[in-house]
């Protein structure tokens, strides 16, 4: 019992020992205090360090449990059998059917896009087209029936890029939709093709014989979608033995915020529209596709309608070459609304324009109300500095309205026209619709009173 109470007296000198040096030794104002009062003030301090050391183990511990379960959790769901996994994706389409049907749209490029048809072979021309905020779903309809006709299709591809971070549900159908319709046309008139042996023996509502090749040479596959293996199938139900087979280019979509997640413009304006960060989202679109075209055709899809192949004119030219068009007869305003030129010429027009729109709204500049795309093109067409690295070309003759036509002219005027005030999808459909074979396919043409061919 006495050994005991000495162990006790030995312990508890000790702790007020220990306690004496770590409250005293760091404080050099404190040697007036009562020894009794010190000895109290460091066991309520070690006992209140205790305790909080207690808790903050203990969350430690419930947190890294926490963590630990989650990465077990998520090891688990990453190897997911397959079973399982199309389950999670029948609950998602049960739940959010618009949804499902967008992840069944195949994409068009690294992850991105949507891929709405597939070409027959890889393409030199690109037809790169915006939608404008503004574009109605008549514009893009009535811009994919002019494009069809003027026979793009059997020499490039089509890409649209909208102004929404994917490509809009409703918009894919009308894309969708007139593409099969036009490729259904194709394979028609492929099938006269083998039974007649002169294109001229039937009429059409386009060059047929663009579309229909013969022989067996192809450039390759296109760039877009997954790769089709050898003798596996198509989209297409030629036979590579026949004469004639088809040609024609891919059609596919992007959202300018899978082109520009991060709307690299928005530090410098309030609003940025399609108008303008349609050139942010090029560079990255233009850069990744250099090597697999040689020309490029920037296009306002609400403004015009392409009717014929305005880059005939540059694939002579150099690869550097880049042909502008005046608004409205205004030499030294240029119209953004057609671009044509080399794919090197394009690309560094869209770096050098993307400059100059960072520049133009910068916080010290006052002429923000100038920033257009008119003005900006217009100051980079007269930078010598500029066309150091790109060569422009103003051409002095203004794009035409389509009314100034008139009638069905509009659709056999081998030009670009802008739609201005005319009634242009009025038009095409009675022209498309004058047409055997066309009013057969296109469901509107019973509503339409022509006489066909």
């Amino acid at each position: 019992m006495g050994s005991t109470a000495k162990r006790t007296t030995v312990s508890t000198g000790e702790s007020w020992g220990m306690g004496f040096l770590l409250v005293f030794f760091p404080q050099d104002h404190h040697h007036h205090h009562h020894h009794h009062q010190q000895q109290q003030h460091t066991l309520l301090k070690r006992s209140n360090s205790s305790q909080i050391l207690a808790k903050a183990q203990s969350i430690i511990s419930v947190c890294a449990l926490v963590i630990f379960f989650t990465l077990i959790l998520f090891t688990l769901s990453t190897f997911e059998p397959n079973n399982a996994s199309h389950h999670y994706r029948r609950h998602l389409s049960q739940s959010h059917p618009n949804l499902s049907k967008k992840a069944l749209i195949s994409p068009a490029l690294q992850r991105l896009g949507t891929l709405y048809s597939r070409g027959t072979k890889s393409m030199n021309d690109l037809v790169l087209c915006h939608v404008p905020e503004s574009a109605t779903l008549t514009e893009l309809k009535s811009f994919l029936r002019a494009f069809h006709m003027s026979g793009l299709l059997s020499k490039s591809d089509l890409l649209f890029i909208f102004p929404s971070i994917t490509t809009p549900e409703f918009s894919d159908d009308v894309i969708r939709e007139e593409n099969q319709l036009f490729l259904k046309v194709i394979h028609r008139y492929k099938s006269e093709l083998g039974n007649r042996s002169h294109v001229s023996d039937f009429p059409a509502s386009f060059n047929v014989s663009q579309f229909v090749k013969s022989g067996k040479e192809s450039n390759g596959e296109p760039v877009w979608g997954r790769r089709i293996k050898s003798g596996g199938n198509s989209n297409y139900s030629d036979v590579e033995t026949e004469l004639t087979r088809l040609s024609y280019g891919s059609v596919v979509g992007f959202g300018v915020g899978e082109l520009d997640p991060e709307n690299s413009l928005s530090g410098f304006l309030d609003h940025v529209p399609m108008s303008l960060r349609r050139w942010a989202s090029y560079p990255m679109l233009l850069g990744r596709l250099r090597r697999n075209f040689k020309h490029v055709m920037l296009v306002d899809i609400k403004d015009v309608v392409l009717l014929g192949d305005p880059l005939a004119r540059v694939r002579n030219a150099s690869p550097e070459s880049v042909f502008l068009s005046t608004k409205h007869n205004r030499k030294p305003a240029v119209n953004p609304a057609v671009i044509v030129g080399g794919s090197r010429g394009v690309r560094r027009l869209s770096a050098a324009m993307l400059t100059e729109i960072v520049r133009a709204t910068t916080p010290h500049n006052k002429r923000k109300t100038l920033v257009t795309e008119s003005t900006l093109l217009s100051r980079l067409a007269g930078n010598e500095l500029v066309q150091k690295s790109f060569h422009v070309v103003v051409s002095t003759e203004s794009i035409p309205e389509a009314s100034s036509l008139g009638g069905v002219g509009i659709a056999s005027f081998n030009k670009v026209v802008r739609r201005g005030n005319s009634n242009i999808d009025s038009e095409l459909t009675k022209h498309i619709c004058s047409f055997r074979i066309e009013a057969s396919v296109y469901t509107e043409c019973r509503k339409v009173q022509v006489q066909p061919f």
